[in-house]
């Protein structure tokens, strides 16, 4: 039965509440030029964390370089960049268990790299190739790794934060020491699902990290024209859950963002939401053109707050990295990218069974069907269709 609420603050002339009333703040750590905010708090962080997180980022910067190339080149169909959120995504996943799952929206290629998948692997998905892991099922850049605990991708907006509350709180339920990180951007959070999985998650008290990735723009709407309230962390405490505002390019407050947050949601079994502000320094992907709808200024503006760019700085500082080691790991990562995708774009394509295997044991008959009609298809206009590897129409 509910009780009457007890030790509530009265008032008794009405009183608005409004965005004004409680802002919240930004967690900040690292200054543009590498040094320390006064009485900063640093995150848990040692040298060889240090450099495996900058690797990742130089990597995920050459990668988005090389397949946007690509893609103009007409090599591959479709690629979104990570650009400008390098620190916020790199970060957070940084501040994870390799046994936490991952469930991701489009641009966390940065994650799924930290966590060890092959460059072979990320190019054999833009290609949809017969070694791609999901047998060129999905467009490019639905990645996804059963074996690093990262969810395969899916293009529905929004779709995973649901999902997220459930797989967390099945891990609960299993006793593990584990989570689940939910990735999404602030044009997501307009979306249902959003609503749905943060109340669901703290009705159930289920230890899921909430990660907004607040990068200015959902496609071509700035955030300007998607709210009036101050951002997506006052959702958070909406819901009743814990509720933390960092700066995305910074990647060492992320990291322990991250780190304390993953250690209040298992310790009590309760999620969080993370909202990192940052800025999509690319195009939403190689479909959108930004100059429509934001001024080369703005960009350039947020340029000179690059967190690669702030991260190399505090690494330098510490005696970490120089500009020679710099010039060799991005003339390394050209080298490989280059060489892996002339590899990868070479191999055969996946079977044409294998559109319809893998879910069942016996395919059954109307997908037996749909196949065949598929095949009578292909065989009426072969002329307009790529052969499948090993297999005829």
């Amino acid at each position: 039965m509910n009780q009457p609420q007890q030790n509530i603050d009265v008032v008794f002339e009405p009183q608005f509440v409004n965005k004004d009333t409680l802002r919240i703040p930004t967690l900040k750590v690292l200054q543009q030029d590498g040094t320390l905010y006064p009485n900063a708090m640093m995150p848990n962080i040692d040298k060889s964390l240090a450099l495996k997180i900058y690797d990742t980022m130089v990597f995920i910067r050459v990668l988005d370089e090389r397949m946007v190339a690509s893609q103009r080149q007409g090599r591959i169909s479709f690629y979104m960049t990570c650009k400008g959120e390098e620190a916020s995504i790199i970060g957070s996943a940084a501040g994870l268990s390799d046994d936490d799952m991952i469930m991701a929206q489009y641009r966390e290629q940065g994650a799924l790299a930290f966590r060890g998948f092959s460059l072979e692997n990320f190019m054999n998905q833009m290609f949809s190739n017969a070694k791609d892991l999901g047998k060129g099922r999905q467009m490019p850049i639905h990645y996804g790794s059963s074996e690093l605990n990262y969810m395969t991708i899916s293009s529905p907006l929004a779709t995973q934060i649901p999902q997220a509350t459930g797989f967390a709180y099945g891990q609960r339920l299993q006793g593990l020491d584990a989570l689940t990180l939910c990735y999404f951007g602030e044009g997501a959070a307009s979306e249902g699902d959003f609503h749905a999985g943060l109340n669901m998650a703290a009705v159930l008290n289920s230890p899921t990290i909430f990660y907004c990735r607040n990068n200015g723009y959902a496609i071509s709407t700035s955030i300007e024209d998607q709210y009036a309230g101050d951002g997506i962390a006052p959702r958070g405490v909406g819901y009743g859950i814990e509720t933390i505002r960092v700066d995305g390019n910074d990647c060492l407050a992320v990291l322990l963002a991250t780190q304390k947050a993953r250690a209040f949601a298992l310790e009590n079994n309760k999620p969080v939401l993370i909202e990192a502000m940052s800025y999509r320094l690319g195009a939403h992907s190689t479909s959108d053109d930004p100059s429509g709808y934001r001024s080369k200024e703005e960009e350039d503006l947020w340029a000179e707050l690059d967190g690669v760019m702030r991260f190399r700085n505090w690494l330098e500082l510490q005696g970490w990295w120089d500009q020679a080691q710099e010039t060799a790991l991005y003339d390394k990562y050209r080298q490989e990218v280059l060489a892996q995708l002339k590899v990868s774009e070479k191999v055969p394509t996946p079977l044409l069974v294998e559109l319809v295997s893998d879910v069942y044991s016996d395919i059954p008959t109307h997908l037996q069907q749909q196949l065949g009609d598929l095949r009578q298809h292909l065989a009426k206009y072969p002329q307009d269709y790529p052969k499948t590897s090993g297999e005829k129409h």
